[in-house]
């Protein structure tokens, strides 16, 4: 439980929601105003789908716990797996090749080796 009343809490529910949707808003306006993307900008934007991911994927893969050690932290079967994902996106730039080998040598490394259990 927290010990802020009901109220606070919905009122901050409420002014996050209020927020994150006129940030998101306020871009669509924008380049609603806008007649032509600048190319500087067009091209900066096409480096947000690959960093968002980047984001998203690079803490499960490199998560250094304290308790373990670095040296154990990167014997971790997800990295391994990562890595050979990584590869494979690299030389074929096949997402439906690279989700599988992922997982697959994830599966490979836990489950057939026994790394990670």
């Amino acid at each position: 439980m927290t010990e802020y009343g009901y109220w606070t809490v919905w009122l901050a529910i409420l002014v996050i929601g209020v927020a994150t949707f006129a940030l998101r808003f306020s871009f669509i306006y924008l380049f609603g105003r806008v007649d032509e993307v600048p190319p500087r900008v067009r091209r900066a934007l096409r480096f947000v789908p690959p960093a968002v991911l980047a984001a998203l994927v690079a803490p499960a893969l490199v998560t250094i716990d304290p308790d373990v050690g670095l040296a154990a932290s990167l014997m971790d079967e997800r990295l391994a797996a990562g890595l050979v994902a990584g590869g494979v996106a690299w030389r074929t730039e096949n997402l439906f090749l690279t989700i599988a080998a992922g997982m697959g040598a994830l599966w490979l490394l836990r489950f057939g080796f026994g790394i990670g259990l």
